[in-house]
């Protein structure tokens, strides 16, 4: 089964909090993972903005790099 992740805020903040944490990373390196800057992931995080098309596939590249960790983030936070 195909899941999409979430778009609505807070959810959005929360799941990529949550990924960034799981993935041992600052919101500088995460950033950097994504190509975007260290206030973009701060205004994701904190529920000002949320990720662009191009960034939420990235974001599940690392989700699937994860493994069973990511699969996992990803169910926690998808819809069918």
């Amino acid at each position: 089964m195909k899941h999409k992740l979430i778009t609505k805020q807070p959810e959005v903040g929360q799941f990529i909090r949550e990924l960034r944490l799981l993935c041992e990373l600052t919101q500088e390196q995460f950033a950097a993972f994504v190509g975007v800057t260290y206030p973009t992931v701060n205004r994701w995080e904190n529920g000002h903005s949320k990720p662009s098309p191009m960034a939420f596939k990235l974001i599940e590249h690392k989700l699937l790099e994860l493994g069973t960790r990511g699969k996992e983030l990803l169910t926690k936070y998808s819809v069918s």
